[in-house]
């Protein structure tokens, strides 16, 4: 589980396919002192397992699945991803929920920058959309997010100078895409499930 409060921008430094997947090599950095082999770590909001450690560097492997739903696997040497380790009990919850279990693409439609803060619009498949609402919470890129506007074709969200600096997203421009995860809460709403009852 992880809160969508990101760590550290990390970046690529080997890529290695491996039959139908891929084996990435990312520079930790300063995070990698407390990473172990089997930890979960989200990148660009995706839960991977470490499955190797040389130095700062932490490895992972992506299957087929984790390259078709994600953005991931588009990534060349040099990309960097926002890095967030998984929450330990106890620890404060800053952002919200993110279990690091991508539902799909969004793609950058519309970027408005004014002053120091930014508005992008994105678009989305309508299923997830659906799991949207004003004022609500999204995961992009592993980013915790409050949704602005929502209606079936287009969400939008307004970012402040911090994040624009800390995470990945002050670099993306229009046509990119991007991996979501929608509000947990929401997907079980829409069941008509409620795990608190």
């Amino acid at each position: 589980m992880f809160t969508g409060l990101v760590e550290a921008k990390v970046g690529l430094l080997e890529s290695q396919i491996e039959g139908t997947g891929k084996r990435l090599g990312f520079d930790l950095g300063h995070l990698s002192d407390t990473v172990q082999i089997g930890d979960s770590i989200a990148l660009n909001g995706c839960c991977l397992t470490v499955v190797e450690i040389l130095a700062t560097t932490c490895w992972f492997e992506l299957g087929a699945e984790t390259l078709s739903r994600t953005s991931l696997g588009k990534l060349t040497i040099g990309s960097r991803a926002n890095c967030e380790r998984s929450i330990r009990v106890g620890d404060r919850m800053g952002g919200h929920f993110v279990t690091g279990h991508v539902d799909g693409l969004g793609t950058l439609k519309q970027r408005r920058d004014e002053g120091e803060w930014s508005y992008f619009t994105f678009s989305a498949d309508k299923p997830l959309l659906r799991q949207m609402a004003s004022k609500g919470s999204i995961t992009i890129d592993g980013v915790s997010l409050t949704l602005v506007d929502v209606n079936d074709a287009i969400f939008s969200i307004a970012l402040i100078p911090h994040t624009l600096k800390v995470t990945t997203l002050g670099d993306l421009r229009v046509g990119d895409q991007v991996n979501l995860e929608t509000d947990i809460l929401a997907k079980y709403v829409q069941r008509g499930q409620f795990p608190l009852a």
